[in-house]
């Protein structure tokens, strides 16, 4: 997992060598995250941090699209190199087939049969993939497999 330390020490590490993308992104990451931190008044844990950076890839992933559709493909290619910047960060990222086989453990466990109880496995879900996987991935896989 990540700390704000090694965000810090990343960021030190970048304006050294001069790598801009690298020092752009985490400066952007770092200011989301004291945005948090000011909000809440208190430091941020491990999985809090993982979500920072998790909404920091989707928002570059919506760019993407929007840049695509505007026929630009220099922000295409900027945003796709902070990504990879941020997904450095990012705990190891659990495939599908592991979001499939928690969920229909979790979706067993709670005695999950329609949508109207998704809210019940996310509870207990959520908790268990601690920034290892999108909140969309998951809720859309939960979804699917309460739909049958």
């Amino acid at each position: 997992m990540i700390t704000k330390q090694e965000l810090e020490i990343a960021l030190r590490n970048a304006m050294k060598s001069g790598d801009e993308v690298r020092k752009r992104t985490i400066r952007m990451v770092l200011a989301s995250i004291k945005l948090v931190e000011v909000e809440k008044g208190t430091t941020l844990s491990e999985p809090e941090l993982a979500a920072i950076l998790q909404k920091e890839i989707k928002i570059r992933k919506e760019a993407i699209q929007d840049a695509e559709k505007g026929n630009r493909p220099d922000l295409v290619e900027a945003n796709q190199a902070e990504i990879k910047v941020l997904e450095e960060f990012l705990p190891k990222q659990l495939t599908e087939d592991e979001l499939i086989a928690m969920a229909k453990a979790v979706i067993n466990q709670v005695g999950a049969s329609s949508l109207a109880d998704m809210g019940k496995v996310m509870k207990v879900l959520l908790p268990q993939i601690k920034g290892q996987a999108p909140n969309e991935l998951v809720s859309k896989i939960v979804r699917q497999l309460l739909n049958g």
